[in-house]
């Protein structure tokens, strides 16, 4: 099955554009969903507009966006009036500036799409575009409209295609110095930190998501699962952080628990790896047996 664009458009570079699509690039459909129901009854809820004067229902078909412009005054905007704005990044990602992709704050990351071209016409001129951008190592900046707003977004090649990141504007991200500010300066012994970075270098790995899985959506499953065979669900004992009183005790600890810990995990290798280091015991010799 082909996958859903998300939007279809061209994206263009000076004078040259091609025509492709957006397609989300990740799912949340396999996740576990609830549905509202009455506590009561076991039904289904479904859920109402009230008109805040009348306390009557209002229909979808006369419902419509308000602007307020002051207490108790709105302006009222209808789709067809927002579907009507002409903005050139309603249909097109117009590319209007390269950046050192090592400038984008990684805080201003939003929403990844993959884009690929629309046709096998637009195909040539799409990949032009996106060989361009990698052997210059060079992220594009762009505008598009999603959902009837105007968003930037930060073009990359990945593998065959382009990846499109929306961007956070300016001011939808804080100010880290309103939190950070509070934060004090303590001096504290190097052998504190030496033991931190020892721990560190214990975990170090490579990022592979595929080892994170959702336990608690694992813990939701089993919790239905239970319910629907009338079984009480099994309590797992939970260890709860421990108030830290001697820090640099704790992290003696943590040092001696690493190696505890890893050391158990490379027992069970380490005892196959010698089996198959050990000399074989030769077979035992069979005995002769006499003629006749």
């Amino acid at each position: 099955m082909a996958e859903r664009t998300v939007w279809k458009g061209h994206i263009k570079l000076s004078l040259v554009s091609c025509a492709v699509g957006l397609y989300p690039s990740t799912s949340s459909g396999g996740k576990i969903r609830f549905n509202t129901l009455n506590r009561k009854t076991g039904n289904r809820v479904k859920r109402q507009f009230i008109d805040s004067e009348t306390e009557e229902v209002v229909e979808s078909e006369d419902q419509v966006k308000g602007f307020v412009v002051g207490k108790g005054s709105y302006i009222q905007v209808e789709d067809e009036e927002l579907d009507a704005l002409k903005l050139e990044s309603t249909h097109t990602i117009d590319i209007e500036s390269f950046v050192p992709r090592e400038e984008v704050d990684e805080r201003f990351l939003d929403t990844a799409y993959y884009i690929a071209p629309a046709d096998k016409v637009s195909n040539e001129a799409f990949c032009v575009i996106r060989d361009a951008i990698r052997d210059k190592g060079m992220a594009g900046i762009a505008r598009i409209v999603l959902a009837r707003r105007e968003r930037m977004i930060l073009l990359e090649p990945l593998d065959e295609g382009l990846v499109g990141t929306t961007l956070h504007a300016a001011d939808e991200v804080r100010n880290e110095d309103k939190v950070f500010d509070e934060i004090s300066e303590v001096k504290y012994p190097k052998e504190m930190k030496d033991l931190a970075a020892h721990i560190i270098d214990s975990k170090a790995a490579h990022f592979d998501p595929k080892q994170f899985d959702d336990r608690y959506e694992e813990a939701v499953a089993e919790l239905l699962k239970s319910k629907q065979a009338g079984k009480p669900l099994k309590e797992e004992p939970s260890e709860k952080p421990s108030n830290v009183v001697n820090l640099m005790d704790a992290f003696k600890r943590s040092v001696s628990a690493e190696k505890a810990g890893s050391a158990g995990k490379k027992s069970a290798p380490a005892k196959k790896a010698a089996a198959k280091k050990a000399p074989k015991k030769p077979a035992p010799k069979a005995k002769a047996r006499k003629a006749g």
